[in-house]
């Protein structure tokens, strides 16, 4: 059922629209649905839920929302849209070779990508309620990360994602 869950998130993911250049909206809903619209929020955000697991560091998860937060709170104006690619393709590269590294380096890395999807989303998505909303999405495809899959499917899944990250920067090229 897990498996079939994330599968299915996968699937609805429609191209990515958190970047600079479209549209603000504001509202909870908005907010919410927003991590589920772009294939990059989406698997970065389950690869950091699958990754957090296989590190066996759960407390992962609430660095990931609180930077994400931070990231929305404090926008730098800088392009991030390569940047966003780059966290699905590590974290794929990461889950597929099952690397276990220091508490520190994950800490970093999985702060390092929320700020980047933050700024993404803080640029798109106006006031508390778009922030509530997305935050909870993100918690959401988090959590469904970390409950899903074996070894072997959590290294297959990062597999995929790792390729899909590659695919979303040639397309940028």
């Amino acid at each position: 059922m897990k498996k079939t869950l994330a599968l299915v998130l996968c699937l609805l993911a429609l191209p990515a629209a958190a970047h600079p250049g479209h549209d603000a909206v504001a509202g909870f809903a908005a907010g919410f649905a927003h991590p589920f619209s772009g294939i990059d929020h989406l698997l970065a955000m389950l690869g950091v839920g699958l990754w957090s697991r296989q590190q066996g560091r759960g407390g992962l998860l609430p660095v990931f929302v609180l930077m994400m937060a931070l990231g929305a709170a404090v926008q730098v104006g800088v392009p991030i849209e390569a940047g966003l690619a780059a966290t699905v393709v590590l974290i794929g590269a990461l889950l597929a070779g099952a690397a276990h590294v220091p508490s520190a380096l994950a800490m970093a890395l999985v702060a390092g990508f929320a700020l980047l999807h933050g700024q993404a989303h803080g640029r798109e998505l106006l006031g508390a309620a778009s922030a509530a909303g997305f935050l909870g999405a993100g918690g959401v495809l988090l959590a469904a990360g970390y409950a899903a899959g074996s070894a072997r499917v959590t290294r297959l899944a990062g597999a995929a994602i790792g390729a899909t990250g590659v695919l979303l920067l040639a397309a940028m090229a």
